[in-house]
């Protein structure tokens, strides 16, 4: 696949996500298939009870019970001990891991901008819903990021530094990397307890020399996170006939953006159809690797339309409500 070129990069929030797709994002918030205990008052609801306004159950009074929860108008009537119980609003950690390593720059659209636009969407939702939002980026040089934020005075905060994300990968797309890896990132990620408990969105197309099944590891072992694997892969790279017909084919030497080594190849129907099986192999591995740890796993084109895509199947998945 080629690399994009920086001309065709978004330089604003609004090419990045733009109006249309901000309405719809309004009408949705964040979900866990799992419930967490968070830090501070937010608009999800929890099922741990605390203090706030709206009663939920009684039981029995045990010593050391706050007196002023007993109700008195249950000990008149029944000469028994009880005390009220209240729903506890709780807001969710929402945590998005963008993959902005070489590969991430191929494609066309760029895999890279196309991630960029998940992981914008997903935190402008968890903001507008008040909810902690963090995004760490895995680069070659390491994991770069923003530390837990709150509320829609951050979506341009998070809106400029994925712009400068896309820019700083594209000015550096040609180096050979050598920085903690892909699963080293995502292993110091894990072991971060700052942002809390909830939701991880890992957003990257896992083309991973050494693999990715540590770093899977890390987000599994950790607990208390809910993690949705979203691999965003360019429509070249789903079928490759498409980029033989706009005349990649033939005898060709290639480079590896990650690594800088080069390889002579020959396209080919033969070379395709091999192709096309090592492809399945490779999504069925990471499917299955996804599916034994208890993460969602889909497959995104680049080409893909984010808001529908949000709206529609994922919200379908239960990610969004």
């Amino acid at each position: 696949m080629l690399v994009v070129s920086p001309d065709n990069l978004p330089r604003t929030f609004e090419e990045l996500l733009g109006p249309a797709l901000v309405g719809a994002l309004d009408r949705l918030d964040v979900h866990s298939r799992r419930v967490f205990a968070g830090r501070m008052p937010g608009e999800r609801r929890s099922k741990s009870r605390g203090q706030s306004v709206e009663f939920d159950d009684y039981r029995e009074y045990t010593p050391g019970d706050d007196l002023r929860h007993l109700d008195w108008n249950v000990f008149a009537r029944f000469d028994k001990f009880v005390v009220k119980l209240f729903r506890e609003d709780r807001d969710l950690s929402v945590r998005v891991v963008l993959d902005a390593t070489g590969s991430m720059l191929a494609g066309e659209p760029c895999k890279l901008v196309t991630a960029a636009r998940l992981a914008a969407a997903v935190g402008y939702i968890g903001l507008m819903k008040q909810n902690r939002v963090s995004v760490s980026v895995l680069t070659h040089d390491g994991v770069v990021g923003l530390s837990p934020m709150r509320g829609r005075r951050s979506v341009q905060r998070m809106g400029a530094f994925l712009l400068e994300v896309i820019d700083d990968a594209a000015r550096g797309a040609s180096g050979s990397g050598g920085g903690e890896g892909f699963n080293a990132g995502l292993t110091r990620i894990a072991s971060d307890r700052l942002a809390g408990q909830g939701m991880v969105f890992l957003i990257s197309d896992l083309m991973v020399r050494e693999g990715w099944a540590a770093g899977l590891d890390a987000l599994s072992a950790a607990r208390g996170f809910d993690t949705a694997v979203l691999q965003v892969l360019s429509p070249d790279e789903l079928d490759p006939a498409l980029a033989m017909e706009r005349g990649f084919a033939g005898d060709l030497r290639l480079t590896d953006v990650e690594s800088g080594r080069g390889a002579e190849v020959t396209v080919s129907p033969q070379m395709l159809k091999r192709y096309r099986a090592r492809l399945g192999q490779f999504l069925g591995r990471v499917e299955r690797d996804c599916h034994v740890r208890g993460m969602l796993h889909r497959v995104v084109s680049s080409d893909a339309d984010v808001g529908g895509l949000i709206t529609g199947e994922l919200r379908r998945r239960g990610l969004f409500v």
